[in-house]
């Protein structure tokens, strides 16, 4: 089976790499999602990537420290985890590109989109470091953005519950899980999809969103392919 979406933008959350560790890096949970990037890159898929910074640093839980100054500290976190994901992947034998949103060029040349899209094209994965490279804006809102500058099909968001619920299913166990929502449906409802700059940037440029569980890394190529996996979040016509 073949490949539904050319072009995919996947967010994933720098908890994930924590695994059990809880922070850092646990080299067995991230080399498991790597190889579920790996599956759905042998399909012909062409993948960016996302990476959030929360096993290094959660600024808006940071205490007395100065909002910008904390939201600085976070991007050079997902530079970070950019970095070690590529070197995974590398080591499971597929090309990659780190680029950032910071001019930092020891460490990744800068993102354009023009670059961006020849790396995806020549079959390279690129990772996206540094978020949105302003503060104040999470790594959902610059994943919305780099998959609608890049003219991915789709964003995958990559998490630890398997797609969207009408409350918590931590704490509710009667919650119940949404096949698909529109966009406007999560604003209204609030639900704890991603922030609403991101899904409303999302709903603008009907970019759908497939929330689904990271917890089983083969999903990535599973949704790669079409299969029914997590929430569908898009926008109506």
């Amino acid at each position: 089976m073949t490949n539904q979406y050319k072009r995919i933008l996947l967010k994933v959350s720098g908890e994930a790499l924590a695994g059990e560790k809880g922070a850092g890096f646990d080299e067995v949970a991230m080399r498991a999602i790597c190889e579920g990037i790996r599956e759905a890159h042998t399909l012909g898929t062409q993948i960016g990537v996302v990476v959030g910074g929360g096993n290094f640093w959660r600024g808006r839980s940071s205490g007395e420290m100065e909002r910008t100054c904390a939201d600085k500290i976070g991007m050079l976190a997902t530079i970070m985890n950019a970095l070690a994901v590529a070197d995974q992947l590398e080591q499971l034998g597929v090309p990659t590109q780190v680029q950032t949103s910071l001019v930092m060029p020891q460490v990744a040349p800068v993102f354009t989109r023009n670059d961006a899209v020849r790396a995806m094209e020549e079959g390279k994965v690129v990772l996206f470091g540094g978020g949105t490279g302003c503060p104040f804006f999470s790594t959902d809102t610059a994943s919305a953005l780099r998959a609608i500058e890049t003219g991915c099909d789709i964003m995958f968001k990559a998490t630890m519950v398997d797609g969207v619920y009408d409350k918590d299913p931590k704490k509710h166990p009667d919650a119940v899980r949404y096949e698909k929502l529109t966009f406007s449906e999560v604003l209204e409802k609030k639900l704890a999809v991603m922030d609403g700059t991101a899904a409303t940037l999302c709903r603008d440029n009907k970019l759908p969103i497939l929330v689904f569980d990271l917890a089983q890394p083969r999903n990535i190529a599973c949704a790669a392919r079409g299969e029914a996996v997590g929430t569908l979040v898009y926008e109506e016509s």
